[in-house]
């Protein structure tokens, strides 16, 4: 350090610690005294100006001197232990004398008195003297020589505003005196003010002041102050002011071999400190990775530091996982590839709280998920943006269990990660949108979020913009009715889901395999909700007679449904309520209906209650194939010996029941739908209702978006609604439907297709056409001769009432006699006495009618009608020779 014109500050080689110093005066010479504050305390003492040409004195030696090695020879050591001597730059004392330099330049003045005329020295300094003054340099030139150096601390009345006039931009600077590693006197250029700066984000071991007023350094304290004055101290830096806090100016120093912040930190000396990071314009998280370096190699300041995931392996530190629930607003719980289930906390953020009294209405239970503002809105943005997506945590973090203190409850231990999809980190996410508030910690609280300093940033953006629980607005209020087991409420509201068909539903909690709590955003209600058509194994349950055991598989049902739909978004169409006020029906995820998929995967039975449901075929079919597995439930099923069945039927008669039917259809293969009669007059009266109902409310055109499966309304090519089916889907354009009361098909758009309102519903009146095919005859497989078959029974028979006896089952629909409605003629005998048909030889011995049959075929074909007009054309292996191929 150069303290004057004509006194430095010299030291040695570091070894093992900062080495000792040493004052060494120039002799037979004198420059300017530097200027000097008043000491505190001594009202008698005033502040001193620079000397004229004392600081041009003092610079002169800085640039010439500092950070350079020099030679000095000691002439002369007072009895304070004061120094008087020559110094040179360089080795040995052949370098460039430094007295004579100053006094060549006019900066110095030489000590005449005393001077001996045997030193060389002495006259040397005289005769450079002379000349400077016959050049008129420096001091002997006719300007004034004087500088004024302002300290900002005592003529700046608001320092903030002085730096922000500065723009953050760097400004060129002498480093002046250092106090600690991370303080620093510096002299702004070229104004000449002198202010102290901190460094931003990060702080040094100190030098605490005793009572006494002597000064004990921290651990290290002294090693960061010499690895900072080593580097900066009277060097030309650049400095960045960027804040003021509390009249504490932090700022960043940049040296063009460096920037002195980060060094500190990667070599141990200092450490990252929250308030100020925030202000450090140079990227945090290069501060962040120089402490982390110094961490891992435990260095200084961090000789004894223990990561907090140093027990963890790499696997356990860093994974990919799949998102199963939001727990709250600032926990998940996840599915890792291993299958293995383990909730994880978000690092260093705190999920929206209530902050007044906990509950003000007592009769009210209190459910934090809607009743703390924003915490829904918090919830809902994790739920839609993670759930059943991929993740990747990194954990920061495990915090320790807490037992239950006066005003605090117990935690379990928990992990504490950051969480990312698709590089996004899902805490600052959420810290941004205002949805979640950073936690603040103690400066040597190193639990925290590897990415802390986004996420304070973030909030300060939250903050700034008013987002969510920073906004001055009104909180939103989620009046949310829970009606699960209020029975009453439950009947009030039955209608109106029954209308209103497939209703969307989020699922929130899933006590069983089909039993769960859905929360419907349209109608802001919470329902319990079982699944209809299926038996699904009961959980274990707490009983007022004790604990009721959960049946086998049971668990494995409450996890299946869990992964499908909790937390999913999801469609229920709602058929009824059972007596404790739970609702009943179907829940629909991405078009997998649950009540199936569970019997799929042989963890529920198909319950009796499912045949009037149009799903009863799929759940019959998937617990058929499941049977025949043996899988899970069906583990320990044998099939029941049917030969006594066999053993009846080959006993009974045949039974004759004509019920008067209407045929309304007749299909290219021969089967034909009919309507009982008897229920006629349901349909007619169901089919006006229905068409005043759609008088009254006529459908959007082009709302209804139509599914294979789905029942709906089609209008015909009268301009009339009819109850339907929806068979395919090609396009928008082309939708194939049935009729499900005549039995016709039909390809329409969309806009020809309407929601089935659940009054009309085939739980009111089933489908009323019905599909049937006549027994003991056969239809010829030639093309023409079939299409005349089919023309002659449509002749005689369509839109006729007719009498209808089902004869025997077939693999797809009943075979049935039909007669004509006046004559009582059989229609299928009269086919076959036209040699139109063959007859179809049946082995049960009850079905006697088929003598008949056979009879008027040989009458047909002696008479060489129509089909049997080239004789008999059937092999001698056909059935009725008695051979089957």
């Amino acid at each position: 350090m150069v303290l004057s014109g004509c006194a430095i500050i010299v030291r040695g080689q570091p070894r093992g610690g900062p080495p000792p110093e040493r004052q060494i005066n120039l002799s037979n010479m004198r420059a300017g005294a530097i200027a000097r504050r008043a000491a505190q305390g001594q009202p008698d003492t005033k502040d001193t100006p620079d000397e004229p040409w004392a600081f041009q004195a003092r610079e002169f030696l800085r640039k010439k001197l500092i950070g350079k090695e020099v030679c000095f020879t000691v002439e002369i050591r007072t009895s304070l232990g004061r120094e008087y001597g020559m110094v040179y730059l360089g080795k040995d004392t052949t370098g460039e004398n430094i007295a004579e330099s100053l006094v060549n330049e006019g900066l110095a003045t030489v000590r005449r008195e005393g001077i001996r005329g045997n030193n060389p020295d002495q006259a040397r300094l005289c005769e450079l003297e002379d000349q400077a003054k016959s050049s008129k340099k420096g001091m002997w030139s006719e300007g004034g020589g004087t500088h004024t150096i302002r300290d900002l601390k005592y003529t700046i009345e608001n320092p903030r505003n002085f730096v922000d006039s500065l723009h953050q931009k760097p400004i060129n600077a002498i480093i002046e005196h250092v106090r600690d590693g991370s303080v620093v006197r510096a002299l702004l250029l070229p104004d000449y003010y002198l202010v102290t700066v901190m460094l931003s984000g990060v702080k040094c071991p100190t030098f605490k002041r005793e009572a006494d007023g002597t000064e004990t350094p921290e651990p290290f304290a002294a090693e960061a102050k010499f690895f900072t004055e080593s580097r900066l101290l009277q060097r030309d830096v650049q400095i960045i002011l960027e804040s003021c806090h509390n009249q504490v100016i932090l700022g960043t120093i940049l040296h063009p071999n460096g920037n002195i912040t980060e060094l500190l930190l990667k070599e141990g000396f200092a450490r990252c400190v929250d308030w100020s990071m925030a202000v450090y314009t140079q990227g945090a998280e290069k501060l962040r990775a120089a402490e982390r370096s110094a961490k891992e190699r435990k260095v200084r300041i961090w000789k004894d530091y223990v990561a907090p995931t140093a027990n963890l392996d790499q696997k356990d530190r860093q994974f990919v996982a799949k998102v199963m629930q939001v727990v709250n607003a600032d926990a998940l719980v996840v599915k890792l590839n291993s299958g293995e289930y383990k909730t994880i906390h978000l690092s260093s953020i705190r999920a929206p709280r209530n902050e007044g009294e906990k509950n003000k209405d007592k009769d009210k239970r209190f459910r934090p998920l809607y009743d703390i503002p924003y915490m829904f809105e918090a919830r809902e943005f994790l739920r839609k943006k993670l759930i059943g997506k991929k993740v990747s945590a990194t954990v920061d973090y495990i915090r320790a269990a807490t037992g239950p203190g006066e005003s605090t409850p117990a935690f379990a231990e928990r992990t504490c990660a950051t969480v990312t999809i698709g590089g996004i980190n899902i805490a600052e996410a959420l810290v941004s949108k205002g949805l979640a508030t950073v936690i603040r910690y103690r400066q040597d609280d190193d639990q925290r979020s590897s990415h802390y300093d986004e996420l304070l940033a973030a909030e300060a953006r939250a903050i700034k913009n008013g987002k969510g629980l920073h906004s001055k607005k009104e909180v939103p209020i989620h009046r949310v009715a829970d009606i699960s087991g209020e029975t009453q409420k439950a009947k009030q509201f039955l209608p109106f889901l029954q209308r209103a068909g497939r209703s969307e539903a989020v699922v929130e909690y899933v006590f069983s395999g089909s039993r769960l709590k859905l929360y419907m955003p349209k109608e802001t209600c919470l329902i319990t909700f079982l699944l209809a058509g299926i038996e699904c194994p009961r959980s274990s349950r707490n009983l007022p007679g004790g604990v009721q055991v959960a049946e086998p598989f049971s668990d494995e049902a409450m996890l299946f449904t869990k992964e499908l739909v909790l937390q999913r978004e999801v469609e229920v169409e709602v058929e009824s309520m059972d007596k404790a006020g739970n609702f009943i029906g179907w829940l629909h995820i991405e078009g997998v209906n649950l009540s199936v998929a569970l019997v799929e995967n042989a963890l529920s039975k198909v319950h009796f209650t499912a045949e009037r449901s149009p799903y009863y075929k799929a759940l019959v079919s998937v617990e058929e194939a499941c049977r025949q597995r043996k899988e899970k439930i069906w583990a320990n099923y044998e099939e029941k010996p049917v030969e006594e069945v066999v053993h009846v039927s080959e006993e009974k008669e045949r039974v004759t029941n004509y019920r008067p039917v209407y045929v309304t259809e007749i299909a290219d293969t021969l089967h034909f739908y009919a309507q009982d009669v008897e229920t006629g007059a349901q349909l007619e009266s169901l089919m006006e209702a229905m068409r005043a109902e759609i008088a009254t409310h006529p459908p959007v055109e082009g709302s209804y978006s139509a599914r294979r499966g789905d029942y709906c309304l089609a209008k015909f090519a009268d301009g009339e609604w009819y109850r339907a089916r929806v068979e395919k889907v090609e396009s928008q354009a082309k939708v194939h439907v049935f009729y499900i009361d005549y039995g016709n098909r039909e390809v329409v758009s969309t806009s020809r297709l309407a929601v089935m309102p659940p009054a009309f519903s085939t739980r009111t009146l089933p489908a009323q056409a019905t599909e049937y095919t006549f027994a003991f005859i056969q239809v010829p497989q030639d093309e023409d001769a079939r299409a005349d078959v089919v023309d002659c029974v449509v002749r005689d028979i369509q839109n006729s009432q007719c009498l209808l006896n089902v004869e025997y089952a077939g693999a797809t629909c009943p075979h049935v006699t039909i007669q004509f409605g006046d004559t009582k003629d059989d229609v299928g005998l009269g086919l076959v006495k036209e040699g139109l048909v063959m007859v179809d030889v049946r082995k049960e011995k009850h079905l006697q009618k088929i003598v008949e049959y056979l009879n008027s075929q040989e009458s047909a074909k002696s008479a060489r009608l129509n089909i049997w007009r080239y004789g008999d054309f059937r092999a001698d292996d056909a059935d009725e020779f008695g051979y089957r191929r």
